[in-house]
């Protein structure tokens, strides 16, 4: 399928080939028929991409920061591959989409195959779309208009926002197209509008709707306008739906306000606020966010949890219908907002110089759409079964910024890279020279040609994936954490070690013999410095002490990887890597572990927390997990104390030996250990040999973080098994 995206590196608009999405739970499938272009939204989006790095930079001094603060404790190469790998992720376009459900997912009930919908999906053939940012097109209303439904709930959300009363006076700063709507929508609510613009038709266009228009760009001043058509008395509320960078506009819509008026943005000026200017008027002025309560909650819009009327009469969904439903009864013309009709072929009609446009509305039209296809083939290439061959599930910012700048190190072929929506996998196949991007994960299953599946999913497809692609005869490289829970644990053990121990032929696999390697990426252990301490410290006969400490750094806690049922919590997620690290370092495996946190409530699953580790050959391990840190001190640090020798390694930059004859320091650009990890691994599956991480030591790390949450919950100590 044809999608419409931004690279944000060089500003260019490209119409790319992407594989279609599959579809899943509580989603919906739409094939577009017509889609609306933002002029406002997108054009910012296209100027942001043009912009040099310095004008990046200056409309982003918060991160700027960021990186700077990283560079600080990171390193410049580190910081400047990041920021690079940031950028080449290209976005989306659009999202006022309208078509017909052609698959319904799991769980489903309120759209049926056939159904006209209009949602927030991208300028694409088809789109994958959650049900709460749906809703059906009523009788009697065009695909053209249904385009504007998106559009319109940001007008009406700022709208209930402001609250207006039957008869009060509300100005509308910006006649762009979420300005004409608001203006109309106002006076459908009985509210007197005065708006203004610089542009002379869409003044033109606002007058014939009714609305007192002022074009101030003939030099009218806008609050005397409004002092003059109030009596100066002032309006009862402003509405600002422009795009500008001055801070005058904020100063304007508080001098034209009545006493305890309220201003609400839509839209993005300047806010470089003035205190006096709400202080004297005991003002009101609040941000609205896009299309209404449920925006940006996760559990809203991607699980469809929906929020009880009662309580939320109006949430962003319920704002698409009341749209749809203005339109359908005549209280809202969006046709008359229409200014051309584009084809989708066409698309640089609309995005070549977006600056020069008169436009208002443009819409694009699908009209020759391919059948639905999974599988875009990007580079064309032979390979050789059974050398190497590798297919990648997953194609996020890890997979994209580290993994795969470190594989095309070595001399694995990479045949096939999957996504769920499929922009990001066709966007890494391109960059990475991979043959195909795939939506369907079971394309790389099913293909003879591919020896090794890598896994780098969200946490809780981690354990599935690892099983169905043991099942399918492949050697399985899975990012940590490898299972959620004990169940998940199970099942792998149950299956890996039945297959290691017979012979596994597979119509799948090109494969044909008993060793399946299964490998979890504990990188940590295959950093240069970490080697290098486990050369200087020996094979595990003397025990170890070791103080491993992670300065984690704070993640929203609606964010996925908190989920228990998703991202399993920090500690399975995340803090297992250190518990690898300190099994490599000890040379043993963990018999017993206690973990502490901080909070009073066990059943949260935390991210400041100290885990105690004994092992099996009287080592102990202290890992001190904290997300409450500065992000200016060093992430990472490890201190081993043995023999009366003290390693100390700082952030994977240095390594200082305290007590040893023939060793007192080591330096290194920071190297976390992919590079090695990776190296070892494709030389393993191509040459043969051992598993890079014993199994069973795969299984103890595991249960181990199973440990931790256990010894929270109880308060005892928990033994490993």
């Amino acid at each position: 399928m044809k999608q419409i995206i931004q690279d944000l590196k060089d500003g260019k608009t490209i119409l790319e080939d992407v594989p279609v999405p599959q579809i899943k739970s509580g989603h919906i499938l739409v094939k577009t028929s017509r889609t609306l272009v933002s002029l406002g939204t997108e054009r910012m989006l296209v100027d942001f991409g043009k912009a040099n790095f310095i004008d990046k930079a200056r409309q982003q001094p918060d991160k700027v920061k960021q990186v700077l603060d990283k560079v600080k404790t990171d390193g410049f190469k580190p910081t400047y591959d990041s920021v690079m790998n940031k950028l080449g992720q290209p976005l989306p376009l659009g999202y006022c989409n309208v078509g017909e459900v052609i698959a319904v997912g799991k769980g489903v009930t309120e759209f049926r195959i056939g159904d006209r919908v209009a949602s927030n999906g991208p300028h694409a053939d088809y789109v994958l779309v959650p049900v709460n940012l749906a809703a059906k097109v009523p009788d009697g209303v065009s695909e053209e208009e249904a385009a504007f439904t998106v559009i319109g709930s940001i007008a009406l959300q700022g709208i209930r926002l402001l609250n207006p009363l039957f008869g009060e006076t509300v100005v509308v700063i910006g006649l762009g197209l979420i300005g004409l709507i608001t203006a109309e929508l106002l006076q459908a609510n009985g509210c007197r509008v005065i708006a203004f613009d610089m542009d002379a038709e869409k003044v033109r266009l606002a007058q014939q709707k009714g609305v007192t228009a002022v074009n101030i760009g003939s030099g009218s001043d806008p609050v005397a306008v409004v002092q003059e058509l109030t009596s100066q008395i002032g309006c009862d509320g402003v509405i600002i739906t422009a795009s500008n960078s001055s801070d005058e506009i904020m100063h304007q819509a508080a001098e034209m306000s009545r006493k305890r008026g309220r201003i609400i943005l839509v839209g993005v000026v300047g806010l470089k606020l003035r205190r006096d200017d709400l202080y004297k008027k005991e003002l009101s002025f609040q941000v609205s966010c896009s299309y209404g309560p449920g925006r940006y909650d996760e559990a809203y819009e991607q699980r469809g949890q929906d929020y009880p009327l009662a309580y939320v009469r109006w949430t962003e969904k319920r704002n698409f219908e009341a749209i749809l439903q203005a339109i359908a009864r005549g209280q809202l013309d969006v046709k008359s907002l229409i200014t051309e009709r584009v084809k989708l072929a066409d698309y640089l009609h609309i995005y070549g110089d977006m600056r020069k446009s008169g436009s208002i509305a443009s819409i694009i039209e699908y009209d020759n759409h391919k059948e639905p296809d999974t599988v875009v083939h990007i580079h064309s290439s032979k390979v050789s079964p059974g050398k190497g061959v590798i297919g990648i599930i997953g194609a996020g910012n890890f997979t994209a910024s580290t993994i795969l700048p470190q594989l095309i190190k070595t001399s694995a072929k990479l045949q096939a890279i999957a996504s769920s929506g499929g922009l990001s996998a066709t966007t890494l196949a391109r960059k990475f020279s991979i043959t195909k991007a795939t939506t369907d994960y079971q394309t790389i299953l099913n293909d003879p040609e591919i020896d090794t599946v890598l896994i780098t999913t969200r946490h809780n497809a981690h354990a599935p994936l690892v099983l169905e692609a043991l099942k399918a005869g492949k050697h399985v490289f899975v990012e940590k954490p490898l299972a959620l829970n004990p169940e998940e644990l199970q099942a792998i053990i149950t299956l890996y070690s039945s297959l290691n121990t017979q012979h596994f032929p597979s119509q799948h696999s090109a494969l044909s013999f008993s060793a399946l390697l299964l490998t979890v990426g504990f990188n940590r252990r295959f950093a240069p410095l970490a080697l290098k301490m486990k050369e200087l410290l020996g094979d595990g006969q003397v025990p170890v002490n070791i103080v491993a400490t992670m300065n984690a750094g704070f993640i929203p806690a609606d964010f996925w990887v908190h989920d228990p049922e998703v991202g399993g919590g920090r500690i399975i997620g995340e803090a297992c890597h250190f518990i690898d690290l300190c099994t490599y370092l000890a040379g043993s495996r963990v018999k017993v572990v206690c973990m502490n946190a901080m909070g009073t409530n066990p059943d949260e699953m935390t991210d400041n927390a100290t885990i105690i580790l004994k092992y099996e050959n009287g080592s102990n391990a202290v890992i001190n997990y904290f997300s409450n840190g500065s992000k200016a001190y060093a992430k990472e640090r490890v201190e081993v104390f043995s023999q009366q020798r003290v390693l100390v390694m700082d952030n994977w930059r240095k390594l200082t030996g305290y007590g040893f004859r023939n060793f007192k320091a080591m330096s290194s650009p920071q190297d976390k250990g992919h590079a090695n990890q990776f190296k070892l691994l494709v030389e393993r599956i191509q040459k043969g040999g051992e598993p890079l991480i014993p199994f069973s030591e795969l299984v103890n790390t595991t249960r181990a973080s199973f440990g931790a949450i256990d010894s929270l919950q109880k308060g005892a100590w928990i033994e490993i098994a």
